[in-house]
């Protein structure tokens, strides 16, 4: 596959404004270890390959266990994710689909419990920055280096 054209140099001010996001979510105070969860589980739902590759190895970098990583599209069936953890991939899940159910109240439900309002907040924010990277990536068909 080849890339269509690259969006950094096309529009460094569009770029600019989504680092303006990412900014804003590293001073989020979320974990970096739940930060890369979430931005590896929206890809892999969204089939975003650049981004696949990048964040697993940005997660393995930071400390992420090769297990964990490669049981992540199935995290519902394993033991090895948080009650945070789990309530974050759920809400990840649902605000990606938000085609499909408009986050349901059962996803509200699950998170609420694990984070703050301004960590909700940030969560989203989160989400929406990575579904937006995602679809970058593929509308030009960004591939792994």
């Amino acid at each position: 596959m080849q890339q269509r054209l690259d969006f950094y140099k096309a529009s460094p001010a569009a770029i600019k404004a989504v680092m303006g996001l990412e900014e804003q979510i590293g001073k989020s105070g979320l974990e970096k270890p739940l930060v890369e969860l979430v931005r590896l589980r929206a890809s892999q739902i969204n089939g975003c390959a650049y981004c696949i590759d990048l964040h697993t190895r940005d997660a393995r970098k930071g400390g992420e266990d090769d297990r964990r990583l490669a049981t992540l599209s199935v995290w519902r069936e394993t033991p090895f994710f948080t009650d945070r953890e789990r309530a974050a991939l759920a809400w990840t899940e649902a605000v990606t689909l938000v085609s499909q159910d408009h986050v349901p109240d059962a996803a509200w439900e699950a998170v609420r419990p694990h984070f703050d309002e301004a960590e909700l907040v940030n969560l989203t924010l989160l989400i929406n920055a990575i579904n937006t990277w995602n679809r970058f990536a593929i509308a030009f068909r960004k591939t792994p280096a």
